[in-house]
């Protein structure tokens, strides 16, 4: 039978089953594809995590599947043995699909792996008698005969053809739901917005420094280590404020100005690219800042992010010199209208005082939207965010 609950308020008319279904004589449990978002109507099951035969617990994952925005276990509703999978591997599937039958009786039943019926069974068949080998007797070649004439060489190929590498060498796999979601949005980015960047570097000599002298102190008081990012998410607020049309955005003919800051982080992980949100980010200090991140991160390369973590977002944050990205455009992660790429650090002598000294610096880069964003306000903000970050202090005066 099927178990019911009710999701969120009464009148919400999304639900879920909070069981899976029970065949008639009781022993036989279904497992099912559970509630996957308001915003997921289906998915893929991208790869089964057991195999028939195999003793699986209360809530264990037994099977993945892949949707536009996360990865979603299918669990077993009950303690049992795994008596067959009714769903293949790359079907399309919604909430209440069956994926598996689970057994409950036999769980307490003794398998015997398939390895270890085969040796018995091969005991048991008598092995063939050896045929004995029975000499042809050679045949004398007749004088008569005339030697075949030589097959003709291959034509060579033209010097103009391009030699191709066999297909054999080629191997053809479905893309990954997540893979086709991320190309859909960042192609129809590139279509939609008229994307400009403009760059500036900075020097990371005072945030590195303030970093250094601290990290002890911050993370014994805090639990977590002061990083980098906490101080760009800092001038990003800083600098949106200074400059609100970064966080608007173009909904038909009219700007909708947002009252709120909420940063979205890119994370680069195993499955795809990923942008968890750090909610009201005006409101948060250094450690909250640092503490947000770390879990989203987390939770980003584990596959357990929620839908509701990535979504909105009114400004996007992507730190390509984790992985060693000297300078880029990033592409802008609609429905918001600009995005700023951090680099890698590289020391690179610069004139200070009229000396010629190492430095530290980083290229930052702000990708905008032309459509709404004028050159003066986007160079305007990415000044703010060299300021803040080459001189902290800022933040605490307010200047």
């Amino acid at each position: 039978m099927r178990e019911i609950i009710q999701l969120l308020p009464k009148n919400s008319p999304y639900q879920v089953w909070s069981r899976s279904f029970t065949s008639e004589n009781g022993d036989l449990i279904d497992a099912v594809v559970p509630f996957m978002g308001e915003s997921i109507t289906d998915g893929t099951l991208a790869t089964f995590l057991k195999k028939p035969g195999d003793k699986v617990e209360v809530d264990e994952p037994i099977a993945q599947v892949e949707t536009d925005k996360v990865t979603i276990d299918v669990s077993s509703p009950e303690a049992g043995v795994i008596e067959k999978f009714v769903a293949n591997e790359g079907d399309t599937v919604t909430p209440g699909t069956k994926v598996a039958v689970i057994s409950k009786s036999a769980a307490n039943v003794t398998h015997v792996a398939p390895s270890e019926e085969k040796p018995g069974k091969e005991a048991a068949k008598p092995s063939p008698p050896a045929e004995k080998e029975v000499e042809k007797p050679k045949v004398e070649p007749s004088i008569k005969e005339k030697p075949k004439a030589p097959s003709p060489a291959p034509p060579k190929a033209a010097a103009s053809e391009p030699r191709l590498p066999p297909r054999e060498r080629e191997r053809r796999v479905p893309m990954p739901r997540l893979r086709k979601r991320v190309a859909t949005r960042l192609k129809d980015s590139q279509n939609t917005f008229a994307m400009l960047t403009t760059f500036n570097d900075v020097d990371m000599t005072n945030l590195m420094k303030l970093r250094s002298d601290y990290k002890d102190a911050f993370g014994e008081k805090h639990g977590v280590k002061l990083g980098l990012m906490s101080g760009f998410v800092k001038a990003a607020v800083s600098a949106l404020q200074n400059q609100p049309i970064i966080n608007a955005v173009i909904d038909g003919e009219d700007i909708i100005y947002r009252e709120y800051i909420d940063i979205s982080i890119a994370v680069g992980t195993p499955k795809g690219l990923v942008v968890p949100v750090i909610r009201d980010a005006d409101k948060m200090n250094f450690a909250e800042i640092e503490k947000t991140i770390n879990t989203l991160a987390k939770k980003a390369n584990d596959g357990t992010i929620s839908i509701d973590e990535m979504a909105g977002g009114s400004f996007t944050i992507s730190n390509g010199g984790v992985y060693g990205s000297l300078l880029s455009t990033p592409i802008i992660n609609p429905p918001q209208s600009a995005i700023l790429g951090m680099h890698s650090i590289v020391n690179r002598p610069m004139v200070v005082d009229g000396n010629i000294v190492p430095r530290p610096m980083m290229y930052i880069a702000l990708t905008y939207d032309h459509r709404l964003i004028d050159g003066r306000e986007a160079v305007f903000f990415l000044r703010r965010i060299k300021d803040v970050v080459e001189d902290p202090r800022r933040l605490l005066l307010d200047l």
